[in-house]
């Protein structure tokens, strides 16, 4: 397994300001490890600063979403048979040292996804109140599915096997906000997940996803989401496009 053919993955939305240093500290990790950056439709110098730095990108036609945007890298990785797809947002939130950390239970462990989880340590992680309600709520819920704790349910800091990265390429993938009811989905489908603990840094409130009204959206989709997912006929591992 220590020749695995490995993709590092980077959905990026306006990210101008840091997606330059999260793609240095993935070369300060890994070396010449293969980076996408999809390139979810940014009108800022996103796609100029990532050409600049010489790794691969495919830039959509307008802002699709961020499940979209991943989705758009699964295929990509399906297409050019990668083995591991390390998933990491172009914010700056996650710590690109932890992605050997994501190999190496993977390769040692019989799990199909690790999740980076910002909560099975205490790094000083702060959030505002309105996200630890719904984090509670999400975290009990996938808890008590999978028969396994979860602390981060929403956590986009993974590491997914090939077979994961296939069955993330069919039309069960949503194309905004794909957290507590992926997880769900893919136990389900027999996949075996495993939290690790990472480091995340706190962003500023303007720039996250889950703000203000988005909030009240977020947390009415996913609970929809999750009872859709529930009473689906359970899917297979290898269900195709």
């Amino acid at each position: 397994m220590e020749n695995e053919k490995i993709l590092v993955l980077i959905p990026a939305y306006n990210e101008e300001s840091s997606i330059e240093e999260v793609m240095q500290g993935i070369r300060n990790v890994m070396g010449n490890v293969d980076i996408l950056v999809i390139n979810d439709g940014s009108s800022d110098k996103t796609e100029s600063i990532v050409k600049n730095f010489g790794v691969k990108i495919i830039t959509l036609p307008f802002n699709l979403g961020y499940g979209a945007a991943l989705q758009t890298g699964y295929i990509y990785a399906k297409r050019n048979d990668y083995d591991i797809v390390i998933q990491i947002d172009g914010d700056n939130q996650h710590d690109a040292t932890y992605i050997k950390d994501f190999i190496e239970t993977l390769r040692k462990e019989k799990v199909d996804v690790v999740i980076g989880s910002r909560y099975l340590q205490k790094n000083g992680y702060k959030t505002q109140w309105t996200r630890k309600i719904g984090m509670a709520i999400f975290r009990f819920i996938a808890t008590a599915i999978l028969g396994q704790k979860i602390t981060d349910p929403t956590s986009g800091f993974q590491a997914l096997r090939k077979d994961v990265v296939h069955f993330f390429t069919n039309d069960l993938y949503p194309p905004d906000y794909p957290d507590t009811d992926m997880l769900i989905l893919l136990h389900l489908a027999g996949f075996r997940l495993k939290e690790i603990p990472v480091k995340m840094y706190n962003l500023d409130l303007k720039k996250t996803m889950h703000r203000g009204h988005k909030i009240i959206y977020y947390v009415f989709k996913m609970f929809l989401s999750i009872v859709v997912t529930l009473v689906r006929k359970n899917p297979s591992k290898r269900i195709e496009v």
